[in-house]
C-alpha cells in the first residue's frame, strides 16, 4: 500500500462564521461611546446583525466572486443599438442589495444616522470594498442636492431608501435609486476648474444640454450623476439622470471601463456627453461650492473604508498567528511577531477611533463640530489612507508565503489599499485643504485645539506633541512645502488624544510611545519591548466574540 505523501497539518482555518462588528472591540466601543443610551440596544443589534452577515461564509464567498468576475462593458445590443450598459456578476448585485438594505445610504434621516452608517461602512468594507463606491456616492449626493429644495424633495427619498432596484428605468418608477458622479476630465484631474464640458441652457428653466467628456465616472450604472460643466456664468453642478422621465435613455456614452489596480468589482468609466439632458443644481458659477459637502462626505468615507481594510488585514494576521505553529509554539506567542501584530493593531485602532469620532461630529451638527470637521477630515483623509497600504502589506507578510496567494484574500486587500488615498483628492490635495482651513477659517483650528486639549496632562508624550504642533503652526513661512508634515502631525495628535481618553491604557501607551514619543522605528514591529503588547494583540483578536 502506498504511503501518504500529502498529510495536511498546521493549516489555519478560514476566518468565517463570526460577528465582524462585535469582534472588533475598538469599533464596538467607539459606537457605544458616541450613542445616546436610548439608541444603544437598537443600533448595536442592527450592527451585530450586519456583522454576522458580513462574517458568514456565504457573503464572504460573494465578495470573492464579485472580485474575481469584474464588470463588462456592453456598448451595443445584438441588433446594433447603442445601450451603454455594464454587466455585473450576480454576486455584485447581492452585495449591493445587502449594503442598501443595511442603511449604507440612509444616514441623513435616522437618529445617530452618520455614526451607525459609519460603523456599518467599516464592517461592510471588509466583505468587498468595491460596492462601497456606489453606496458612498449615493450617500454623499444628498447634501449637494439640498442646494435645490425641489430636487432634494424629489430625489432624497429615493437615495435614502433601503430598497435596491437594479433596473434602468425612470427614477420616479423606482423604490430606490443610486447616484454616481463625473467630475474630472483628461486635462484637469483634481483641477476641476479646468473642465471643458459645456452646458448650454435649454428653454425650460434650470435645464441644459451637456457636451464633453469625463475621464472618471464612478458607478456608471447608477440612476443619476452629479456632473460639473461650464455654464455661461462659470463652473456649475448638474444632475444627469441615466433614464429620462419618458423612459428614453439619456445620452450617456460609455467609452471604456478603467482597468484598475484594485477595486475590480466596481466599474469606473470614461463617458461622453453629446446633447445630454441635465438639470442645474445650485447657482450657475457656484459648482464647487455646491458639491463641497458631497466632497466632505466622500472623503470621510475614504477614512472609513481605509479603517475597514486595515481592520480586516489585522484580523486576518492575528487570526493566522493565533493558529499557526512554528519553531515550537504559536506564532502569536513569539515576542517579535507579537510586536509586529501589536504595532499593526494600534494603527488600526487609531484609524477606527478617529473615523468614528468624525462620524459622530456629523450627527452633532453644531458649529464647534462643523469647524472641527473642516480641518480634521482632510487631515484624517491624508494620514489614515496613507497608512492603509503599509498595514495591508505588513499584515500579508505575517501570513508568510500564504499571504502572497490569492486564496488567502490578502492580495485583494493589498491591491485595494492605495485606492482611498488617491480617490476624492490625493495626498497633496488634502494637505493643501488643511492649509486652506487654517487660513480661511480660524474657528477650525480653535475647534481642533479644544478637542485635543481634552487629553492634556494625561500623557507627557502627547503634551510634548501638542507643544511641537503649536510651534509648527506659529511658523507659517513656506508652509506649503511643509503641508504634508503638518497634516500628518494634526492627524497623529488627534489620534493620540482620542486614544489617551478612550482606549485601554496599553493601547494608548503603545501609540504615544511609538507615534508621538519617537520610541518606535520606521517599520512595524519596532515598539518598545517593555510595553504590554500581549494585551494589545489580544484586544485585536477577531474570535473574542464569535457568532453562534
Amino acid at each position: 500500500m502506498a504511503g501518504s505523501t500529502h498529510l495536511v497539518t498546521n493549516q489555519v482555518p478560514p476566518l468565517v462564521g463570526y460577528d465582524v462588528f462585535s469582534a472588533d472591540r475598538a469599533l464596538a466601543a467607539a459606537v457605544e461611546r458616541h450613542l445616546e443610551p436610548e439608541l444603544r440596544e437598537e443600533v448595536l443589534g442592527e450592527l451585530s446583525a450586519l456583522g454576522r452577515t458580513s462574517g458568514s461564509a456565504q457573503v464572504q464567498e460573494w465578495g470573492a466572486q464579485a472580485n474575481e468576475n469584474p464588470p463588462r462593458l456592453r456598448t451595443h445590443d445584438r441588433y446594433g443599438h447603442r445601450i451603454d450598459e455594464v454587466e455585473f456578476h450576480p454576486a455584485w448585485h447581492r452585495l449591493l442589495g445587502k449594503g442598501v438594505s443595511a442603511g449604507l445610504t440612509a444616514a441623513w434621516g435616522r437618529p445617530a444616522g452618520h455614526l451607525r452608517r459609519a460603523a456599518a461602512f467599516v464592517v461592510w468594507t471588509q466583505v468587498e470594498a468595491g460596492n462601497g463606491c456606489p453606496l458612498s456616492m449615493t450617500h454623499a449626493a444628498v447634501p449637494a442636492l439640498r442646494a435645490d429644495p425641489d430636487l432634494a424633495a424629489e430625489w432624497e427619498p429615493r437615495l435614502t431608501s433601503m430598497i435596491y432596484d437594479r433596473e434602468l428605468r425612470p427614477a420616479h418608477l423606482k423604490a430606490g435609486a443610486l447616484f454616481g458622479m463625473a467630475m474630472t476630465e483628461k486635462q484637469g484631474g483634481s483641477d476641476v476648474r479646468a473642465n471643458t464640458t459645456v452646458a448650454r441652457p435649454l428653454a425650460e428653466a434650470g435645464t441644459y444640454e451637456l457636451t464633453g467628456h469625463k475621464w472618471f465616472c464612478s458607478a456608471p450604472m447608477s440612476d443619476g450623476f452629479l456632473v460639473l460643466a461650464q455654464a455661461p456664468e462659470g463652473l456649475t453642478c448638474f444632475l444627469v439622470p441615466r433614464v429620462l422621465p419618458d423612459g428614453t435613455r439619456n445620452v450617456f456614452r460609455l467609452q471604456r471601463l478603467k482597468d484598475k489596480l484594485g477595486n475590480r468589482s466596481n466599474a469606473s468609466a470614461e463617458v461622453e456627453f453629446d446633447g445630454t439632458w441635465a438639470r442645474r443644481v445650485g447657482e450657475e458659477g457656484r459648482g464647487v461650492r455646491t458639491i463641497i459637502e458631497m466632497v466632505a462626505a466622500t472623503r470621510l468615507d475614504c477614512v472609513l473604508g481605509s479603517a475597514g481594510l486595515m481592520r480586516q488585514a489585522v484580523a486576518q494576521a492575528v487570526h493566522h498567528c493565533t493558529h499557526r505553529e512554528a519553531f515550537g509554539g504559536k506564532l502569536v506567542d513569539k515576542p517579535l511577531m507579537r510586536n509586529v501584530l501589536a504595532d499593526l493593531a494600534i494603527e488600526s485602532e487609531a484609524a477606527t477611533t478617529l473615523a468614528l469620532r468624525l462620524a459622530a461630529a456629523c450627527d452633532d451638527g453644531g458649529e464647534q463640530e462643523r469647524a472641527l470637521l473642516r480641518i480634521a477630515v482632510p487631515a484624517a483623509k491624508y494620514w489614515v489612507t496613507k497608512r492603509c497600504p503599509a498595514v495591508a502589506v505588513e499584515a500579508a507578510e505575517c501570513l508568510g508565503g500564504n499571504g502572497y496567494v490569492e486564496e488567502s484574500g490578502m492580495p485583494r486587500l493589498v491591491r485595494e489599499s492605495p485606492l482611498n488615498s488617491i480617490w476624492e483628492g490625493a495626498g497633496n490635495v488634502q494637505a493643501l485643504d488643511v492649509l486652506r482651513a487654517l487660513r480661511r477659517e480660524p474657528g477650525a483650528l480653535d475647534a481642533y485645539l479644544r478637542e485635543v486639549g481634552q487629553a492634556r496632562g494625561a500623557d507627557h508624550r502627547l503634551d510634548g506633541a501638542i507643544k511641537n504642533l503649536l510651534t509648527e503652526l506659529a511658523d507659517l513661512d513656506g508652509v506649503e512645502g511643509r503641508a504634508r508634515r503638518l497634516a500628518e502631525r494634526l492627524a497623529l495628535v488627534l489620534q493620540g488624544s482620542l486614544l489617551v481618553r478612550f482606549a485601554p491604557p496599553e493601547v494608548a501607551d503603545a501609540f504615544c510611545a511609538a507615534r508621538l514619543g519617537g520610541d518606535g522605528g520606521a517599520a512595524f514591529g519596532t515598539l518598545p519591548h517593555t510595553l504590554d503588547l500581549a494585551s494589545v494583540v489580544e484586544r485585536a483578536r477577531p474570535e473574542h466574540d464569535p457568532a453562534s
